[in-house]
């Protein structure tokens, strides 16, 4: 009983160093990398000002316990602060330690700049053998131009390659997620990673076809989608955000390119949903976007819904306030198209902002651009009203025939407005007056109406090559 005693301690402690002994021999684990290739899916959503939700889905193949995964293939303009990783199967098997951001990307510069004090490999030509001959130096500094010592001499401008025994584990060829994870179920296992990423945004076009009449037209919407954020997204669930969502700058300090390509490809017209104050719009198919790439996707389309052309002569608040003479001034007429935004006489649908490009038929039958003007987001069933330029063959002149001050506060003005019609046509000019502070209409030529911002407005018809002439005086109080 007595050696029994004795010798178990010694047994116990020897298995003990042994133990520790091994544990201190076994090399580290080297960690997990995971790329696109492991990649199940992605889904996209863009918002309008710059910005990109990334939802990456990947299988991967994880040991039990604590353990580093590197996930590669990010966006290069990723927010580190926004990603989030979520195990798929529960929450609960996997727990993020600790979660870093590299970004220092492997380049000549960088790699010579990790060599700087270690020993390198000079390769040389040798013009007589015209064989490479290889020198052992040691790269003093690379500032520029880098400096060596071979044996006791200092060189710099070596003619030669320089060649290097490895890449430095801290120096990565892309932008890549560091995760420590603790992990308590072994196997594949379904993850995903979502991210935040400046560079990449979409805005909308139309094209709008009247018909010979200017009275009904035809609409396509396109999505223009431009992605500089440093990733490409293959067969991606689309999702566009169209809505003025509030963001704090100064944690986007992320860099804009001004690269252009085209690349457009027809497609069904998206899917259209509300969400929070905002619009949501989703493609029913999945899409790549590759990097550096813009791409156009099929928005919506309408065929031959009503709209209204109007001509327009808006006068100046300044002309109330002082007298401006006997002098006789020319005033161009705008031409606007509008249409309501509702079916099925309009779209039907909540227009994103964008350009919309008015096209007409010529005599020929060729489509010839006639003006374009940019919208703000439209919801279904309000106004869409476009200004596509100033009139050719209609013609004003403005002439103010009176002005006095009556009272202290009170003033009385009087114009002469002419409109010259040069058409071959009969039109109507909307007129509209936008007279200051407390007004009252002491005599006029036309009827009025009080509009916008308590604005007179006049619609006056005016024969083909004819005239018509407004007048009126108003006194005004303010």
């Amino acid at each position: 009983m007595t050696q029994y005693r004795h010798r178990l301690p010694t047994l116990t402690l020897a298995t003990l160093m042994f133990a520790a002994s091994t544990a201190i021999a076994a090399p580290p684990s080297p960690p997990l990398t995971s790329s696109a290739a492991e990649q199940t899916g992605v889904a996209l959503t863009i918002y309008n000002a710059g910005l990109g939700l990334v939802k990456d889905r990947r299988e991967l193949q994880l040991p039990r316990g604590r353990g580093e995964l590197r996930f590669m293939d990010v966006a290069s303009q990723i927010i580190p602060e926004s990603v989030h990783i979520t195990p798929l199967a529960g929450r609960d098997t996997l727990r993020v330690l600790e979660q870093n951001y590299e970004y220092d990307l492997l380049n000549p510069q960088k790699l010579m700049d990790k060599y700087v004090g270690k020993e390198v490999k000079l390769y040389e030509k040798n013009p007589y053998s015209e064989r490479e001959e290889t020198v052992t130096a040691t790269l003093v500094a690379n500032n520029g131009t880098p400096i060596y010592r071979i044996g006791s001499d200092i060189t710099f401008n070596h003619p030669g390659r320089v060649t290097l025994p490895g890449v430095p584990d801290n120096l990565i060829p892309k932008p890549t997620l560091v995760w420590l994870l603790d992990n308590d179920r072994e196997g594949s296992q379904a993850v995903e990673a979502s991210y935040l990423t400046g560079g990449i945004s979409w805005k909308a076009d139309y094209v709008l076809t009247l018909d010979k009449k200017d009275e009904r037209a035809d609409l396509e919407g396109w999505v223009t989608i431009d992605n500089r954020s440093g990733a490409a997204y293959r067969d991606a669930r689309l999702k566009l955000v169209a809505g003025d969502v509030n963001r704090v700058r100064d944690d986007l300090p992320h860099r804009e390119k001004a690269l252009r390509m085209a690349a457009v490809a027809a497609a069904p017209p998206f899917k259209e949903q509300g969400l929070f104050e905002y619009h949501l719009y989703t493609l029913d198919r999945p899409a790549t976007v590759k990097e550096n790439q813009t791409k156009q996707i099929s928005l919506l389309s309408a065929d031959s819904f009503p709209v209204k052309k109007e001509l327009l002569l808006k006068g100046e608040n300044f002309y109330y306030y002082n007298p401006q003479g006997d002098t006789e001034g020319k005033q161009k007429v705008s031409v606007y198209v509008e249409f309501r935004n509702g079916a099925p006489a309009g779209p039907g649908m909540p227009l994103p902002k964008g350009t919309v490009r008015v096209y007409k038929e010529d005599g020929d039958g060729s489509l010839q651009f006639i003006g374009e003007d940019s919208i703000d987001h439209t919801p279904k069933d309000e106004k869409v009203r476009i200004k596509l330029g100033e009139a050719f063959d209609v013609v004003g002149n403005r002439k103010q025939t009176d002005w006095k001050k009556v009272a202290t506060d009170s003033y009385e003005a009087a114009f002469e407005i002419t409109l010259r019609n040069h058409k071959s046509e009969d039109v109507t000019v909307r007129v509209i007056e936008p007279i200051p502070g407390d007004w009252k209409m002491l005599a006029s030529s036309h009827d009025y109406t009080k509009g916008e911002a308590f604005a007179a407005e006049f619609l006056l018809p005016v024969k083909k090559d004819g005239e018509t002439k407004l007048t009126y005086r108003v006194r005004m109080r303010y």
